[in-house]
């Protein structure tokens, strides 16, 4: 694993990272519940997540610590490539963005709608790109992907079953497509970051005792015609459900912490123990979220969701017994 560098201001008093993009089960609103488990002080030193979807536990994390080494990892290639261009070449991206933003903020509905269009299409004829291309086009893509995700519906990130980006333009009126103080901040956080796109797997190779490791998966449908999980074209049923469930035991074996998250399938079944089962091995919390990415705003009421892990939250209980 890279031993990260300490960043230039680890909680910068004026502008804090928050997540540059809005993405399907964010964490913001169970950061509180969330931060009770950060083991820093308890002999771990490294900090493991391999979902990074919009990294609100990872940039609450790096604002608050000085770590031996932080690894991130996603198997979204172009969600990857954001967080390696704000890292590395974070003022090219912010000027594509300013860029962006000039352009379309003046445009009425009608050029707004035509301009999203034409650069969604942008978007995905470089993803289907040769390799050289899509490199020497790595701080666009980046640009692109950070552009749709401010001007499209909900902030929304979904892959039809081509992979290609499908999601319609929104309709906020100033969408806030270049947030150059929050891009330059990420920038310095993610200094010294190990990134890599990879499958959850991956993470095996750099975990050891003194590690918390983060899991936040694509989440369980709560119900048959609730089955958004589309952030890529493959899906994460109930198999790669069992499947996350066995690298856990790999983890915990290892005597690394662990805190993994999930949607509460007993919002919707009372008698559905689906997780319940998988890991009756550990400590189970179930905490309420309200549900911000949703086509109905109906459906955006509280729910609960699952906190699971190998130890107890700010040592208010005894740690599970490994």
């Amino acid at each position: 694993m890279e031993r990260r560098r300490a960043p230039a201001a680890p909680a910068d008093e004026g502008h804090p990272a928050r997540p540059f993009l809005k993405w399907a089960g964010g964490k913001s609103q169970l950061l509180a519940d969330i931060a009770l488990y950060y083991p820093f002080d308890r002999g771990c030193t490294r900090y493991v997540e391999p979902f990074a979807g919009a990294g609100a536990v990872l940039f609450d994390i790096l604002n608050r610590y000085r770590l031996e080494s932080v690894y991130v990892g996603d198997c979204n290639a172009e969600l990857v490539n954001a967080y390696l261009c704000l890292r590395d070449e974070a003022e090219e991206v912010i000027d594509r963005l300013k860029r962006l933003q000039q352009a379309f903020w003046p445009l009425d509905r009608e050029a707004r709608k035509a301009m999203y269009l034409e650069r969604r299409a942008l978007f995905n004829s470089l993803k289907d790109a040769d390799t050289k291309t899509r490199e020497l086009a790595r701080t666009r893509r980046a640009a692109l992907l950070i552009f749709l995700n401010k001007a499209c519906f909900n902030g929304l990130y979904r892959e039809n079953a081509r992979g290609h980006f499908n999601v319609p333009a929104g309709s906020a009126r100033y969408p806030a497509i270049c947030d150059a103080d929050n891009l330059r901040a990420v920038a310095r956080c993610l200094q010294g970051v190990d990134i890599v796109c990879a499958g959850y797997e991956r993470c095996l190779e750099v975990v050891d005792n003194k590690t918390f490791v983060y899991l936040d998966p694509p989440y369980r449908p709560l119900s048959a015609s609730a089955s958004f999980t589309a952030y890529t074209a493959a899906s994460f049923d109930d198999t790669r459900q069992k499947e996350l469930a066995e690298l856990v035991a790999r983890l915990d074996k290892r005597g690394a912490r662990f805190l993994l998250s999930n949607s509460d399938p007993r919002n919707i079944d009372p008698q559905d123990d689906f997780f319940d089962r998988l890991y009756a091995a550990y400590i189970i919390r179930r905490v309420e979220a309200r549900r911000s990415i949703n086509s109905r705003g109906s459906a955006r009421g509280p729910v609960r969701e699952l906190l699971v892990s190998n130890f107890a939250p700010g040592g208010l209980e005894e740690d599970h017994a490994r």
